[in-house]
């Protein structure tokens, strides 16, 4: 997790975050990534709007599902459908063949950050106890 990201635009904030499933074992190639990553990119944007960017790849370089997220202050250009800056972003990593792991996260991820309540709370968030509870506001 980043809880002050430096970045101002798109690539620049994948970078960031895939920097940090690198460090942590989970990726073979921080470039490879940052390229599968933005490769996908370039098909259509995952700013969906609402402050919101989830980014995702699938790669071989990728050694197990993975989730990295990172806010900003200052706002991201993110290409968003809606034109505005992305002030949350979800990176999602996840190998080759995982198909169902890369939908039911991306799924997960979506339905929460619809709501504004917990969009509000990782907005302030500043641990990942915080995070976590973040998710837990609108949990059925």
């Amino acid at each position: 997790m980043k809880f002050d990201m430096e970045a101002r635009e798109k690539r620049q904030a994948i970078l960031e975050l895939a920097q940090l499933m690198w460090e942590h074992g989970y990726v073979e190639d921080l470039q490879g990534l940052v390229d599968a990553t933005m490769a996908r990119e370039a098909e259509y944007s995952t700013g969906i709007g609402m402050g919101v960017g989830i980014p995702h790849a699938k790669s071989p370089l990728v050694k197990q599902p993975v989730v990295a997220f990172g806010k900003s202050s200052k706002g991201i250009e993110f290409d968003s459908f809606d034109g505005e800056p992305v002030y949350l972003v979800f990176l999602i990593a996840v190998p080759e063949k995982s198909d169902k792991e890369h939908l039911n996260i991306l799924s997960m991820l979506s339905r929460a950050l619809m709501h504004e309540e917990v969009r509000e709370a990782l907005m302030g968030a500043s641990t990942p106890e915080e995070v976590v509870n973040a998710f837990q506001i609108n949990d059925d």
